[in-house]
C-alpha cells in the first residue's frame, strides 16, 4: 500500500471532490482550497423568492460506468428530467428540428444541481479537509522542504496564509487559473506548455421568473417545449427550470448566452446585458410578459471549446498535476472522470 501523502488540492468543483474523495479513500490527507463560499464551482443554484436556477450545468449524463457506480451510493439525490428531446430553434425561435430522441437520460440532482456535489463533499467538509473563502495566489517549492510544496493564499479582510508541507499540488481549477499559478512556478513550465492549446468560452445566463403562470388556468407560458438549442446570435440554449423535478411551480426559465456573443460582451456592464438576453428571449420564446424576478451570472471560463485531449496531467517527479472538465470537454461526467484519473495516478 502506498504511504500516505499530504496532498493539497485547488479547486472545490466536481474534479476536485472526485479527486479529493479518491485519495482520501486511499489512506491520503487532503486539503481542498477554494476561493469561494461553497463547493461545486459551476455545478451552482442560485435561490430566489420565486425558487431555485440551475444557473451554471443545467443537467448531466452518464456514460462512464464509474460515474454511474459513484451515483449510485445516493440513488434518491439524481433525478431524469423530460427533456431528453431538445428542440433545436432557428434565429426566429421556429422550431427547426427536434433533437435527436436519444436513449441517454438528461439528468438533474434534486432540489437543485448543486446538492450533488455538497452531498459528494460533505465528508470532506465535515473532515474540516476544505477551506472556504482562500484564493491561492502562488505555489512553490516548500521553504523548509525543497522536496515538497507550499501555497500561498489570501482570504477575507486582504489575509494572507501559507499552507506548506505538501507532497503533491492537484490544480483543479479552470485552466486559465491553473496557468496563471503554473508561471508563478517555474517548475511547472513542462505542465504548461501542455495546456496552451486549451480554450474555454465565456458564458453570460440570464434567470427570469413569472409567477403569473401559476395563476389557476394558465399551465405555462409561451412555447410547450421545456428546452432547446437555439441558434439565434445571442442564445444557444433555453429551459424552464420549473419543468425538472423536484423544482417549485413558478415558471422559471434559465437562459445561456451563445460562446461567440458572450465573448464578445464580456466586459459589458450587467445591466445592458440583461435587457439584451430579455429581447432574444422574446424573440425565441414568444414571451413578452415582464418578468418578476431578473438575474444574470457571467461565467468566465464555462465551456470548453478545444479540450486537452486527456484526462489529466501528472507529473509525479514533480508532484504536480492538473484535472478539469477541459481536458476532456464540458460535460459534468467530464469533469469527475478528469478527477477519479489524476486521483488514480496520483494514489
Amino acid at each position: 500500500m502506498t504511504a500516505s501523502r499530504k496532498i493539497a488540492i485547488v479547486g472545490a468543483g466536481m474534479a476536485a471532490i472526485a479527486c479529493a474523495r479518491t485519495l482520501a479513500q486511499a489512506g491520503h490527507r487532503v486539503t481542498l482550497l477554494e476561493k469561494s463560499h461553497c463547493v461545486g464551482g459551476r455545478i451552482a443554484t442560485r435561490s430566489s423568492a420565486f425558487g431555485n436556477f440551475d444557473h451554471g450545468a443545467q443537467y448531466f449524463t452518464v456514460r462512464d460506468p464509474r460515474f454511474a457506480q459513484a451515483l449510485q451510493t445516493t440513488p434518491q439525490l439524481c433525478k431524469p428530467w423530460s427533456a431528453n428531446a431538445v428542440q433545436v430553434l432557428d434565429e426566429h425561435g421556429r422550431v427547426a428540428a427536434v433533437g435527436r430522441p436519444t436513449h441517454e437520460a438528461h439528468w438533474v440532482a434534486v432540489p437543485g444541481m448543486n446538492a450533488l456535489p455538497q452531498r459528494w463533499a460533505q465528508p470532506l467538509v465535515e473532515n474540516q479537509c476544505v477551506e472556504f473563502q482562500t484564493q491561492v495566489t502562488r505555489i512553490a517549492r516548500d521553504a523548509l522542504d525543497a522536496s515538497r510544496w507550499q501555497v500561498h493564499t489570501s482570504g477575507a479582510n486582504d489575509s494572507t496564509h501559507v499552507f506548506s508541507g505538501f507532497d503533491a499540488v492537484l490544480l483543479a481549477t479552470p485552466v486559465a487559473q491553473a496557468q496563471a499559478l503554473l508561471q508563478t512556478c517555474p517548475a511547472g513550465a513542462a505542465l504548461l506548455k501542455q495546456t496552451r492549446a486549451v480554450t474555454v468560452a465565456p458564458c453570460w445566463t440570464l434567470m427570469l421568473a413569472f409567477p403569473q403562470a401559476v395563476q389557476p388556468g394558465l399551465l405555462a407560458l409561451g412555447p410547450q417545449w421545456n428546452a432547446a438549442r437555439s441558434t439565434h446570435h445571442r442564445i444557444a440554449w433555453l429551459a424552464r427550470e420549473s419543468s425538472k423535478p423536484g423544482r417549485g411551480p413558478v415558471e422559471r426559465w434559465t437562459v445561456q448566452a451563445s460562446a461567440a456573443w458572450s465573448a464578445e460582451h464580456v466586459q459589458d456592464d450587467a445591466t445592458r446585458v440583461q435587457a439584451k438576453l430579455l429581447k432574444a428571449f422574446a424573440e425565441v420564446t414568444g414571451i413578452h410578459a415582464q418578468p418578476a424576478h431578473v438575474d444574470t451570472k457571467r461565467w468566465l471560463y464555462a465551456q470548453t471549446t478545444q479540450a486537452l485531449g486527456q484526462s489529466h496531467l501528472w507529473d509525479a517527479k514533480l508532484g504536480l498535476g492538473l484535472c478539469g472538465d477541459w481536458c476532456l470537454g464540458h460535460r459534468v461526467e467530464d469533469a469527475f472522470v478528469s478527477g477519479l484519473d489524476l486521483a488514480l495516478a496520483v494514489a
